[in-house]
């Protein structure tokens, strides 16, 4: 007799069929199905691994938005990260750069209060990181209490696409300065506004980090008869405008020697966000926090030491990861290893393969359950019929009584012999054979000799 051909089969299908007494079908339709769901948690594990370059805008050369980007791209570059530097005139025109489409931008940094009646809604803040204080430097034999009093002069309130621009407009309009004759609007970079008041041909100057240099600053800082405006009214500037700050320049702060400034000096501006795409990769988050408290953590002349990055919330929201990060910092896998690609992969395949664990393993307990029960009730589908029949065989019998019992038996004995049932289950299945035979021999033991 010849031995039956061995089928050769996946192991995971062997071990479904003897474990859990499926049928080869089920098992290779379970087996692949887990393959699958497998394969799909690979794809996205590869498929969400951050990009290794980053595009941001800053400001132009010189400014302390430019100088902030120069840090952020040698200190990401440390961790395997290239940051492409896109300059531009300031705020604005990054706010408008990040909204766009092309050039594809990533990062910005973005002053408060810019454009507030912007749609935001594909832009998330990773938290404020500077102060951006509006430096004011006018030409006056005597000191200027308020803005007001440069109505009717030459101003030069910043270049198009400059958070100066937008800030120095909105103040002035406060003071019922609006730009008509007899005063003059210049829309001129920094460096420009400044050689015209230094030359004499402008009377004041706004001035704000995002667009000019900190050398500008010191500059007219240091230049006699120029005098740097002192803000008395900055708790009413504070208190009207939500996003502006208070700071005080202590005196001698810029030049101890000169005592320069002569005196404290109030000032007010808005903070710094550094501003993300909605889609930014989230494990791409953490470290560009680590960076940013790295660059903006220390003290300054107008800020405490660890004050920045900070989540406070102004136009835009603050993205979940960034909340995140400030209340328990860098994820345990990050700060256990120094790597931050490996830690990536390590947080992407935990990712993947906890909610799968979660998923598929109640699944697969409760599957051969399902399985099991489904096979009973077929077995049980026959027992109904054949109960119903020795009830019916109970009484009085004749010979024509037997044979239409014994021909309903034959079909329920057909019915038995088309199941399809796992070895697991064999007891069972030969048990109700063995009971369909017990009831044929009571049927043929009740006719009549």
């Amino acid at each position: 007799m010849a031995a039956p051909k061995k089928t050769n089969r996946f192991p995971l299908v062997t071990a479904l069929i003897e474990t859990f007494g499926f049928s080869p079908a089920l098992a290779t339709v379970t087996a692949l199905g887990l393959g699958a769901i497998c394969c799909l948690a690979l794809i996205w594990v590869v498929r969400s691994a951050p990009p290794r370059s980053l595009v941001i805008t800053s400001g132009p050369d010189g400014s302390s938005f430019r100088r902030y980007a120069d840090n952020y791209q040698k200190l990401l570059a440390t961790h395997g990260i290239a940051l492409e530097i896109l300059p531009s005139q300031g705020s604005s025109e990054n706010l408008q750069r990040l909204q766009a489409d092309t050039p594809r931008v990533d990062l910005g940094f973005v002053q408060g209060g810019v454009d507030k009646d912007a749609i935001l809604d594909d832009l998330r803040s990773l938290g404020s990181v500077a102060y951006m204080p509006l430096w004011v430097f006018y030409r006056s034999p005597e000191p200027i209490n308020r803005l007001a009093e440069l109505a009717g002069r030459r101003i030069a309130v910043g270049a198009t696409g400059s958070g100066t621009h937008a800030l120095a407009l909105t103040l002035l309009a406060a003071n019922g300065i609006t730009g008509e004759p007899p005063t003059a609007f210049v829309e001129l970079d920094a460096n420009a506004a400044s050689a015209a008041l230094l030359d004499g041909k402008l009377d004041a100057v706004f001035l704000m980090g995002d667009s000019a240099s900190i050398q500008t600053l010191r500059t007219l800082v240091r230049s006699p008869g120029v005098q740097l405006y002192h803000f008395r009214q900055a708790d009413a500037y504070v208190r009207r405008y939500s996003y502006l700050n208070r700071m005080e320049l202590p005196e001698g702060s810029i030049d101890l020697g000169k005592n320069l400034p002569a005196k404290d000096v109030l000032l007010v501006g808005p903070t710094v966000e550094l501003v993300a795409r909605k889609d930014l990769n989230p494990a791409l988050s953490d470290i560009i926090l680590e960076v940013a408290k790295e660059v903006h953590g220390k003290a300054s002349l107008l800020q405490k030491r660890g004050e920045f990055p900070a989540p406070l919330e102004h136009e835009l929201k603050i993205s979940d990861d960034a909340r995140v990060y400030y209340k328990s910092g860098m994820g345990l896998l990050y700060r256990t290893f120094h790597s931050f690609w490996l830690a990536s992969m390590l947080n992407r395949i935990l990712v993947a393969i906890v909610p799968l664990a979660l998923v598929l393993i109640p699944a697969i307990r409760l599957l051969p359950v399902a399985y099991r029960w489904s096979i009973q009730l077929k077995i049980y589908r026959c027992y109904r019929p054949l109960l119903r029949l020795e009830r019916d065989s109970y009484g009085q019998l004749n010979e024509e009584r037997v044979k239409d019992l014994l021909m309903r038996l034959d079909e329920i004995e057909a019915s038995v012999d088309q199941l399809k049932v796992p070895a697991s289950f064999a007891d069972q299945f030969y048990v109700l054979r063995g009971h369909i035979a017990f009831v044929r021999q009571r049927l043929r033991a009740a006719i009549p000799a």
